[in-house]
């Protein structure tokens, strides 16, 4: 049988870029200060590695232990994707790519399409809807995995999609799944997962974060994510999950909002929110108020599953890697312990 795992390759390639720093450009306070230490980055004929490195032994153990017939690489390209055109200030808050790690980006797509993995970029799209989109068409065909560190993937976890979640420290992905392993079955030493991995079910999603996988963009359209400056509604974070719970969705909300017309009958929503659905500041001004900036955030944090593929699915077969080329790739760059 198949099994198909998409990797969330910026994701992946940022941690290891910052998990494979010195010291020095860690603890650093200043930009100058940081690039002063440039040249401790492990580097090959002028090329920094160590992101690289650490990535392709990463995606080695993951071929290894978890023994996928098929896999999926998808990188970001640029900020300036649809969603900036939706909103100027998308991402805005995010400071610019060292340039260390920006060549590695260009180095580490390079190498992997040289070798035979199947890479999908997009100057309009990001990863996560290329990632959102090839588990829509394949998911249903077998088991499909994401492999990821980015909360914003989990609205694509499904009957048929797992996510795995890459967390900090192995201590908290084993912590979090034994707590879950007498409700979902799960047992370390039967269950293989990546490294620091927590696999998220629709049912482990739910506990964890008080809503379904299809709620998270509601989830986000209502608190916000600072991580990607979506702003939100201020001051409903904490009404955001019974609301959701109540009415499933952001739009159903405002229908249930819009339905009660004059300003004794909200009096009476309030009071309702407060009495059943134990929401002891009533958000409904603030709902009001910035339904605008609440309904284009739940568009921002909605991940694409339409987008055109360049790879078919029989393209995405790791058989395809040519291992002649894979070691002259590996060579290339100095990896000689990865052969």
């Amino acid at each position: 049988m198949n099994k198909f795992i998409i990797v969330d390759g910026s994701s992946m390639l940022v941690t290891s870029y910052y998990g494979m720093l010195p010291k020095q450009i860690l603890f650093a306070k200043t930009q100058e200060e940081k690039e002063k230490f440039y040249p401790k980055i492990m580097q090959h004929e002028g090329h920094y590695t160590n992101a690289m490195y650490t990535m392709m032994r990463t995606l080695q153990k993951i071929q290894k232990e978890q023994k996928p017939t098929h896999m999926l690489i998808c990188f970001d390209t640029t900020r300036d994707t649809f969603r900036r055109e939706m909103y100027a200030d998308y991402k805005g808050n995010r400071s610019e790519t060292p340039a260390p790690l920006k060549q590695q980006f260009v180095d580490m797509e390079n190498m992997l399409m040289e070798m035979g993995y199947a890479v999908e970029m997009s100057d309009t799209y990001e990863a996560d809807d290329l990632a959102g989109s090839a588990a829509a068409l394949y998911e249903k065909q077998q088991p499909t995995y994401i492999i990821t560190k980015d909360h914003d993937y989990l609205q694509l976890v499904s009957d048929y999609t797992r996510l795995w979640l890459i967390q900090t420290k192995q201590e908290t992905a084993d912590e979090i799944m034994n707590r879950y392993g007498s409700l979902y079955g799960y047992q370390k030493e039967k269950m293989s997962l990546p490294d620091k991995a927590v696999e998220v079910t629709p049912a482990i999603c739910h506990s964890e974060y008080d809503v379904w996988p299809q709620q998270i963009p509601d989830l986000k359209g209502i608190v916000g994510d600072t991580s990607d400056n979506i702003p939100g509604i201020k001051g409903v974070s904490s009404a955001a999950a019974p609301l959701l719970e109540e009415y499933k969705t952001l739009e159903e909300i405002y229908a249930t909002i819009d339905s009660y017309e004059t300003d004794k009958d909200r009096k009476q929503l309030s009071a309702f929110w407060k009495e059943e659905l134990n929401i002891k500041r009533s958000p409904l001004k603030a709902m009001m108020e910035h339904r605008e900036e609440g309904l284009l955030s739940k568009k921002l944090a909605t991940i694409r599953r339409d987008v055109p593929l360049t790879h078919t699915f029989e393209e995405m077969s790791l058989t395809l890697i040519d291992e002649k080329k894979r070691a002259e790739q590996l060579l290339k760059y100095g990896f000689k312990s990865l052969l």
